[in-house]
């Protein structure tokens, strides 16, 4: 019997209402909408077309959104003289930094800059030291509040709303970006779930991801996972975005997959979706927090 499909993008739809409800009651009771600043230096075609994507998908629930361009021979100090900028202005409650950056600059410094009350993107030290540190889901957090990157936090709404339960699982992570392998990481560790983070360089690896109660594919590496790495009845979440011959494909190999696990996300519809929605509660939960705190 082929896996129940945890659907990303019927989950979306569903959300999109709630944020558009969110947004107007932000709007109605402070007369502005939540917004967001985009800061893309020069033309990558990936992050021109991911700025489009999110400039339509923010207009269209009613959120504000502008973009600030800049060559792709800016310097470091421009890129953080515009973000400096933004962290400084009041209509802008969030603020994203598209990579990749220009050659030769460093991203390190730049994530700095942002402030950590508008890194709707999670990506300053402060967001991410947050993380780390916060206690488990239920008790009381012992740290200050952060946001999370959107990717994960979408990829724990799934499990969530397809009511997965975590607690005392067997979680495998593969991959250890700092946007996507180390933060899903950490937010499956805080749901009580033990979790083992491994990468392609990980010994034995089939071995361990035939262990996963929950198994969380972020490598970048099409169609990695196979069939037989998987647990019989194992949750998959694929954060894998890849192309083959112009075809958009996970890291799991979802055809074998798919006749193995007890529940996966396909690739697309199934993480991606989720994204931008987890962006959109980032920038309305950055304009709630700036509004009390004004």
């Amino acid at each position: 019997m082929d896996a129940v499909i945890m659907s990303g993008s019927e989950l979306a739809k569903s959300m999109r209402q709630e944020i558009e409800a969110e947004v107007q009651e932000f709007i109605t009771k402070h007369g502005f909408a939540p917004s967001v600043a985009v800061v893309r230096a020069g033309e990558d075609p990936a992050s021109v077309s991911y700025s489009n994507a999110l400039k339509k998908a923010f207009g269209a629930r009613g959120l504000g959104f502008t973009l600030h361009t800049l060559p792709e021979s800016a310097s470091q100090d421009e890129i953080v003289e515009l973000v400096a900028k933004l962290n400084a202005e009041s209509s802008v409650h969030g603020i994203m930094v598209q990579e990749p950056l220009p050659k030769g600059i460093d991203e390190s410094i730049v994530k700095d800059a942002l402030s950590p009350d508008k890194d709707v993107d999670g990506v300053h030290p402060v967001n991410t030291g947050r993380l780390a540190q916060a206690a488990p889901v239920g008790r009381p957090p012992m740290v200050g509040p952060f946001f999370v990157p959107a990717t994960p936090a979408g990829g724990m709404e799934i499990l969530k709303q397809y009511k997965v339960s975590l607690q005392g699982k067997h979680a495998v992570v593969v991959g250890r970006s700092t946007i996507v392998g180390k933060p899903m990481s950490l937010l499956l560790l805080r749901e009580n779930a033990s979790v083992s983070m491994c990468h392609s360089q990980t010994e034995d690896l089939p071995g361990l991801c035939r262990t996963a109660d929950i198994l969380c594919a972020a490598v970048g590496r099409a169609n990695m996972i196979k069939g037989d790495w998987i647990k019989p009845g194992a949750v998959v979440i694929d954060f894998g975005v890849n192309f083959v011959e112009d075809k958009m494909t996970g890291d799991v190999d979802f055809e074998e997959a798919v006749k193995v696990a007890g529940m996966i996300t396909p690739v697309p519809g199934g993480t991606g979706p989720m994204t931008n929605i987890m962006l959109m509660k980032n920038v309305i939960e950055a304009a709630n927090r700036q509004v009390r705190s004004n």
